[in-house]
């Protein structure tokens, strides 16, 4: 083999080593683009998901925020309503007490109250024998009323006639003034205990007010709610 041939050898061998080369190496260069395509692919991801996680839960300390806000509006909107309601109650109570100071000063009508009361303590305590308590003020009443209301109760009951001790010495209030407003008052009416204590009916007029507003309570607040709307739908 001369040396032409031998050149041309080497010449081929080069060419394909070359050839080998390029080709591992295009592969080399196809493998890292997918990779880091995959990579890229993999990074972006996870940056995606990142930012939803974020935007999740700020949306939910949003919801959150948005929630509380309404809890505390809404209730500063019933203690609103409800202190409303209370001053609703309180003028009422204070119109009823002003119009039971008028039913006192009617000798008449009030004898005729007072009269009912008492039969009606008599009735539910169903006590042969009891006790007294009236304002000092209105003993006379008391006094002239006291007969009729045991014969009303004896024929009611079917039953004697009660033994009923008006106390002397301790009596109820007297009514509420201008000067003593937040003192201990009565407004009238009486109450009536048996002989040794343990059952006491308070039939006294502040109390049968106080009875008659837990039991017209709802209808009261319901009132008032109706007429609140109705102004609101107005304006």
């Amino acid at each position: 083999m001369n040396d032409a041939d031998v050149g041309k050898q080497i010449q081929q061998m080069v060419r394909f080593i070359l050839q080998e080369a390029e080709e591992k190496a295009s592969e080399i260069s196809v493998a890292a683009e997918e990779e880091f395509n995959i990579e890229k692919l993999q990074l972006v991801e996870s940056e995606k998901r990142r930012i939803r996680q974020d935007y999740e839960r700020k949306a939910k300390q949003v919801d959150v925020g948005r929630k509380i806000e309404y809890s505390t509006q809404l209730n500063a909107a019933r203690i609103k309503v409800l202190r409303a309601q209370d001053g609703v109650v309180g003028e009422m109570k204070e119109d009823a007490g002003k119009s039971l100071l008028r039913v006192t000063k009617d000798a008449t009508a009030y004898r005729k109250v007072l009269k009912g009361l008492i039969v009606q303590s008599l009735l539910r305590l169903r006590e042969p024998s009891v006790v007294l308590r009236c304002r000092e003020a209105d003993r006379g009443h008391v006094e002239s009323v006291l007969e009729a209301a045991k014969k009303e109760y004896a024929e009611k009951a079917k039953v004697n006639l009660p033994k009923i001790l008006i106390d002397g010495k301790v009596y109820l209030p007297p009514p509420k003034t201008a000067r003593d407003a937040h003192g201990p008052f009565c407004s009238g009416g009486v109450v009536i205990a048996s002989q040794d204590g343990k059952i006491v009916c308070n039939n006294t007029l502040d109390a049968r007010v106080e009875i008659s507003f837990k039991q017209k309570l709802p209808e009261v607040y319901m009132s008032y709610l109706i007429h609140q709307c109705m102004v609101i739908q107005w304006i």
